[in-house]
């Protein structure tokens, strides 16, 4: 006979609640940021976490401008794009696209650490990302999110 205590809990998705978060990415490497990003939109941090609800916190980014890599993957790392045609190959290098959309880098990072399903663009919804240190999402009252690990500690 089972008791109640060794019971799994299964959230459904109208006993989710959520919070906001404000995680600030200067100094930040892309990979390292993007891991805690998709940690807190998945819900991984909560004990209620059930893989199959959007049970994840909304994050809005800060300071997307500001995000290195490491030694000579900077002029290394590429994003390719297809168009659907054939040949319609498109790269395009890291540091161009921080000189003319720096939010991009970290949504497609954290956009590939996500479920590749429905869940998962609904889970992309609620990461927005800025470059600058302001954001219009302050009647949300978003809490500081402080990185566990972080490459200004070392």
């Amino acid at each position: 006979m089972q008791t109640s205590a060794n019971i799994t809990k299964s959230l459904r998705k109208e006993d989710v609640s959520v919070d906001w978060w404000v995680v600030d990415a200067s100094g930040q490497t892309v990979g390292r940021l993007a891991t805690q990003i998709a940690r807190l939109i998945r819900g991984k941090h909560k004990p209620s976490f059930t893989p199959h609800v959007n049970c994840g916190d909304n994050v809005v980014v800060i300071n997307a401008d500001k995000v290195v890599m490491q030694g000579k993957r900077a002029e290394q790392k590429e994003y390719f794009h297809n168009t659907g045609y054939p040949g319609g190959g498109r790269h395009r290098k890291f540091s161009d696209l921080m000189q003319s959309k720096p939010e991009e880098v970290i949504e497609l990072a954290v956009k590939g650490m996500l479920p590749k399903n429905r869940l998962g663009k609904a889970m992309h919804g609620k990461l927005k990302v800025y470059s600058g240190t302001e954001h219009p999402h302050v009647a949300q009252a978003p809490k500081v999110y402080e990185l566990p690990y972080s490459s200004n500690q070392q």
